[in-house]
């Protein structure tokens, strides 16, 4: 892949994305919006893939970037991360189509990179795009106007890079926040209910995905979707994995796919443990349930996926099932909003049954 691919003329719009679940949603909003297509290429959209180190995450975004120019979209491809220097190289390198862009578009206001880039642009229009549940905790932090934080980081104090980092922080969510001839858009399957004033919620109802893939074969028995909360430090290894095996049994379950995060380690043992079949997608999971073959049931605890398959899925027999994170299984390092949160992932899902795993010991 060139990585200065896509990068001639002066685009009207600039997206930013750090993940394949983030580059699928920048081109579901594209094509709400009538980007995009053979007929539209290079008309004043470049998309710009701020690529991470894991090999896991670089290989779905590169199927993505594929996807994204055969939609006829232009795909800049940064290796921002690849050393000390890179990240100069490549504000440097984005300053001049930062400061020409009409409108931004980005994936995860709460990544230190895209708020960086956010004091370059002099762009009036501003699009946030699903970056997973995240986005729920943005849009209530950015109503209460606190400070932009991920959920799952322990309360408390600030550490030192936080407070080195907190003018910059401070900065972008005033550009995320509508006035002064700032327009700012969300774009999301997430249950939104405390949006500020003056931003405009745009719905994401996955047709991009359902026009370009599928319908599925449906097959018989479940797939169970794995999550990184183990890895993120909220959920106990010991009980994460003592939960899938029960709901694996209750259900029939033979494969487990992999969230791009989990540890190798961790999914050796679950394989060994349970019995599953551990699949590791090339795709986000969306494009990957739509293609198919699928399981009639898809079983997942609080993530993204409970809200987004069953718009991605619309119209196929396959039934999406939560199932809660018991307290217990947390560990004592989890923040004090973990629980709050996750039960609010779970409790504001549409059209998803609820389950229960017997709680491990």
């Amino acid at each position: 892949m060139n990585p200065r691919a896509g990068t001639t003329g002066t685009p009207h719009t600039l997206a930013f994305v750090e993940s394949p679940v983030q580059l699928l949603n920048v081109l579901e909003w594209a094509h709400a919006h009538g980007l995009g297509g053979p007929e539209r290429t290079g008309a004043g959209f470049t998309l710009v893939v701020l690529s991470p180190m894991d090999p896991m995450t670089r290989g779905q975004l590169r199927r993505m970037a594929e996807l994204a120019r055969e939609d006829g979209h232009e795909v800049r491809w940064e290796e921002a991360r690849g050393g000390t220097a890179a990240p100069f190289r490549t504000i440097g390198g984005l300053s001049r189509l930062l400061r020409a862009a009409e409108r931004v578009v980005m994936g995860d206001p709460f990544s230190r990179y895209v708020q960086l880039l956010l004091t370059i642009t002099r762009a009036r229009d501003l699009v946030v795009v699903d970056d997973g549940t995240a986005t729920m905790e943005f849009v209530a932090q950015l109503a209460r106007g606190e400070r932009l934080v991920r959920w799952h980081r322990k309360g408390g104090r600030p550490g030192p890079r936080d407070l080195v980092f907190a003018p910059v922080s401070s900065s972008a969510r005033r550009r995320l926040t509508p006035g002064d001839g700032r327009r700012v858009e969300i774009f999301s399957s997430m249950p939104i209910e405390e949006a500020p004033e003056g931003v405009t919620i745009t719905q994401n109802a996955f047709a991009w995905t359902r026009s370009r893939f599928g319908p599925p074969r449906v097959a018989k028995g479940a797939d169970l979707v794995g999550t990184s909360l183990v890895e993120t430090g909220v959920v106990d290894a010991d009980r994460y994995v003592s939960a899938v095996g029960a709901l694996a049994r209750a259900h029939g379950a033979t494969r487990y796919f992999a969230h791009r995060r989990e540890s190798t380690d961790k999914l050796h043992r679950l394989a060994r443990e349970t019995g599953l079949e551990i699949v590791r997608p090339e795709l986000p999971l969306e494009l990957i349930a739509r293609r198919g073959p699928i399981g009639r049931t898809i079983l997942s605890f609080p993530s993204t996926v409970v809200h987004t398959l069953p718009l991605a899925l619309a119209g196929t027999d396959v039934r999406v099932a939560v199932c809660d994170i018991d307290p217990g299984w947390l560990t004592e390092n989890a923040s004090p909003r973990a629980q709050g949160f996750l039960s609010g992932v779970t409790g504001t899902a549409r059209d998803v049954t609820r389950v229960s795993a017997a709680s491990p010991q």
